[in-house]
């Protein structure tokens, strides 16, 4: 082989290692923020949460979209802040919120500016029986468990990845009591009110949404890794029938 083919053959070596190791680092640091977003919900800073997003960036949650870094800081700040912990930006005494990040798959988009991940959250959460407000029904005692599913995507801004779509799909409540087999369909109510009728509510609704005990398959962004086909999910007969029914 002559030196100059030599030459080319590392050089294009050197490059398609270079491109597998900037997209290695490039998931790294998309896991690392997902992770930190996990982090920063469990104490409930709620500030820092929402300068993770892109200024464009959007967060679709139990059925609601909100737009932007006004409608990010609205659910954040003005809904879970002032709803969980009285305003404080921050953790207080006897209210408990983990949220474990698991099992996430990262792929890049080819330009590197763009990713998308899928990954589950499995949350641990309650107040403390010595920690309640009679008062106000959100703040009495209760122990739950909820597991959800993450499909968002991210940007890279600056070459810092931030948030550009957070889709959380609750899926799953249970009374740490009773288990999940006695999960009362909507456990949490979802959005019936957009923004500016609900002050703190969502600027669009999302039609398709559910919560245990509806069972459904959250798409995936990305195509089966073997067969290079779409994962779908065929839907048993039965539970259409009883969709229909509920319906009307």
């Amino acid at each position: 082989m002559a030196d100059a083919d030599r030459i080319a053959t590392l050089e294009k070596s050197v490059e398609n290692l270079s491109r597998r190791l900037q997209q290695r680092e490039d998931e790294l640091d998309i896991r690392k923020l997902q992770h930190l977003y996990g982090y920063l919900i469990d104490k409930c800073l709620y500030n820092e949460t929402v300068d993770l997003f892109t200024d464009d960036g959007e967060v679709h949650f139990f059925g609601g979209i909100w737009k932007g870094k006004e409608g990010i800081r609205r659910l954040y700040v003005e809904r879970f802040q002032k709803r969980f912990t009285h305003g404080t930006n921050g953790p207080i005494d006897g209210f408990l919120l983990d949220h474990p990040q698991l099992q996430d798959i990262i792929n890049i988009e080819p330009n590197g500016e763009i990713a998308y991940a899928r990954a589950r959250s499995m949350m641990q959460a309650g107040r403390h029986k010595d920690y309640t407000d009679p008062s106000n029904p959100m703040l009495g005692a209760r122990q739950w468990w909820e597991g959800g599913i993450y499909e968002n995507t991210y940007q890279k801004v600056g070459g810092v990845w931030r948030f550009k779509i957070l889709n959380y799909m609750p899926q799953w409540h249970a009374d740490f009591e009773s288990g999940w087999m006695n999960t009362k369909a909507e456990y949490v109510p979802f959005p019936k009110v957009t923004y500016p009728e609900d002050p703190t509510g969502p600027d669009a609704l999302i039609e398709d949404h559910w919560l245990w005990p509806t069972h459904k398959l959250v798409p995936f962004h990305m195509k089966h890794p073997v067969t290079g086909k779409e994962i779908v999910a065929e839907r048993w007969q039965g539970d259409i029938d009883r969709e229909k029914a509920a319906k009307g």
